[in-house]
C-alpha cells in the first residue's frame, strides 16, 4: 500500500468526527502527501511528512496505546496530524555539490523553509486542524506540545509544557511516539546530504 493510501485508510477508519472529511480534502489540496518531514534530518525526502505521520501513529499504537484508557480516535488525530503545520512549509532549492567519484560539480536539490504563516509549530497545527474539525482539549495540548523540550517556548524557560504534560498523558505519549519515530525508526531516512 502506498503511503498516501495507508494514511487515508488509517484516517478514515479511525476518525469519524464532524469536519474530518473537509480537513482531509484540504490536506489533499496542499503538498502534505509529497512534502518532506524536515530540511535535512529525518524523512527529508518526497512523502517524508506522510511517512513520519504514519510512523508516529504506529509507534504510539505499538508502544504507548492502552486500549482500556486511550481513545483511538484521539490517538489517530494527534499522531497523523501533529505536523500538519509542515504542509506548504518547505520548498526545493538547488546547490552545487562536488561528485566525489567524478570530481564534477553537480546541482543537487535540497529543502528550505518558506514559512508563509509563521504561527509557531504545534500551535499552527492546532490552528489548521480547528479550521475544519474541533479538537478535544487533550488533543490540542498534545499537538501543541508534541515537540517537548525542542519547542521554542520550552527552550525559553516557560512552564506551560510541564503543566500540559502533567495534566494530559496524551501529550506525553505523543511526544514519546514522535521522538521514537524521529530518532529511531527514521534514522538515515534523509535523502539530503547534511
Amino acid at each position: 500500500m502506498e503511503l498516501k493510501e495507508e494514511f487515508i485508510y488509517i484516517y478514515k477508519s479511525n476518525i469519524k468526527r464532524e469536519g474530518s472529511e473537509e480537513l482531509l480534502k484540504w490536506m489533499e489540496s496542499t503538498d502534505f502527501f509529497i512534502a518532506p518531514a524536515s530540511t535535512k534530518y529525518h524523512c527529508a525526502c518526497k512523502a517524508g511528512l506522510v511517512k513520519h505521520s504514519i510512523n508516529v501513529y504506529k509507534t504510539f499504537i505499538e508502544k504507548h496505546f492502552n486500549k482500556d484508557v486511550d481513545n483511538l480516535e484521539s490517538v489517530t488525530i494527534c499522531s497523523l496530524l501533529h505536523d500538519l503545520c509542515k504542509a506548504q512549509f518547505y520548498k526545493i532549492s538547488f546547490r552545487n555539490v562536488k561528485n566525489e567519484s567524478t570530481g564534477i560539480w553537480e546541482q543537487m536539490p535540497f529543502y528550505t523553509v518558506e514559512d508563509s504563516f509563521p504561527y509557531g509549530h504545534g500551535e499552527k497545527s492546532v490552528f489548521l486542524i480547528e479550521r475544519f474539525m474541533r479538537l478535544k482539549t487533550s488533543e490540542a495540548m498534545a499537538i501543541r506540545w508534541h515537540m517537548g523540550g525542542f519547542d521554542d517556548a520550552a527552550k525559553s524557560g516557560g512552564f506551560s509544557i510541564s503543566i500540559a504534560f502533567d495534566k494530559y498523558p496524551l501529550a506525553v505519549q505523543l511526544h514519546m511516539s514522535d521522538l521514537e519515530a524521529t530518532y529511531l525508526k527514521e534514522k538515515g531516512t534523509s535523502e539530503v546530504k547534511k
